[in-house]
């Protein structure tokens, strides 16, 4: 385990004098933009095999305590294709799990140009960037999840032929830290978000992004289905079942009892085809993976003609270029 930093406080937390990707909460809805239009244009660039080695001799550092898939590939793939390295360190591996963390951290930034974290706690990836080293990237928290919801957006906008057709999204089951970042990203940039959500992860509440996310008008919280998935573009969700409550397949014994319950709160709001159909035939089907078949997602919605989901796999690739070139200020050269 990461020693805990000291909490921070909120002065700390948003004093920063050079350019990191947290919350989505320090970014404008310009900001949003440009970092859409940036990766837009380098996925062009690549689809047509010209070259955007804009990172020649840079490294990223990426420092994981939770395992990833798509977040490790994207920013590997993403460094490799834009010139530069991306250095791997798992936290189990490393003196970060003796050391004290500030001390260990401040050292690692020595060694690279950006710093990409996927952590427990916020509070740590924080802790990184108010010593304004480097660009720090919160890569997933138990709060937040910008590089995703930026990811999502991209597809969103090349699946409706541009970013300004997009009217409407819903999202269904639990409110977490993906919602979170999705909800305020599109909130700040237009974007009507209906949040189809009995229950919420109590370890992503942040009060302050909510207050952000509802002062733009955009964001309502709706269980009537038929009404939340009227007009919708896109309709997400996101797993609301953990991974230790199973063993080879079933739900272990001590967690009957919650396994049970959440099927019988979250099964209302399962994304299926039937349900896409009935109430948005046109929406896109969207999940940030990975996918718990026959909980949150049916077989049928994935494979459904209106699903996108892999194209969003994809696109977070994309994007993180564009995060990168952006947080480096490399994007106009």
């Amino acid at each position: 385990m990461i020693p805990r930093a000291p909490k921070l406080t909120n002065d700390i937390l948003h004093t920063y004098n050079m350019r990191h990707l947290i919350s989505l909460k320090e970014q404008s809805a310009d900001d949003i933009r440009n970092i859409l239009t940036i990766a837009a244009l380098l996925k062009k660039k690549y689809r047509a095999g010209k070259p955007t080695d804009l990172l020649r001799g840079k490294t990223l550092l990426m420092f994981f305590q939770k395992g990833s898939t798509r977040t490790r590939i994207s920013f590997e793939a993403a460094m490799t294709e834009l010139g530069g390295h991306a250095i791997y360190l798992d936290a189990a591996k490393t003196q970060f799990a003796l050391a004290d963390f500030r001390d260990e951290i401040r050292a690692a930034m020595r060694f690279g140009d950006v710093l990409m974290m996927r952590l427990m706690r916020v509070e740590d990836v924080a802790l990184a960037a108010s010593f304004d080293q480097m660009p720090v990237i919160d890569g997933c928290s138990e709060k937040y999840h910008p590089c995703q919801a930026l990811g999502d957006i991209l597809t969103m906008a090349e699946h409706s032929g541009g970013l300004k057709k997009v009217k409407k999204i819903a999202w269904l089951g639990i409110e977490n830290n993906v919602s979170n970042t999705l909800k305020l990203a599109c909130a700040k940039i237009g974007i009507e978000v209906a949040l189809v959500t009995p229950e919420r992860n109590a370890a992503s509440v942040d009060r302050e992004l909510d207050t952000m996310a509802n002062a733009t008008g955009k964001v309502k919280k709706v269980l009537d289905i038929k009404k939340a998935l009227h007009g919708a573009d896109y309709v997400h969700t996101d797993t609301w079942m953990d991974t230790e409550y199973f063993e080879n397949g079933k739900p272990k014994p001590e967690f009957e009892k919650e396994y049970k319950r959440r099927m019988k709160e979250f099964m209302p709001y399962q994304l299926n085809a039937s349900l896409v159909e009935k109430y948005a035939p046109k929406a896109g089907i969207m999940h940030c993976m990975p996918m718990h078949v026959g909980y949150e997602i049916t077989r049928d919605a994935i494979e459904h003609p209106n699903s996108v989901i892999f194209d969003q796999a994809e696109n977070r690739k994309h994007i993180q270029k564009a995060i990168l070139l952006w947080l480096l200020e490399r994007h106009r050269r």
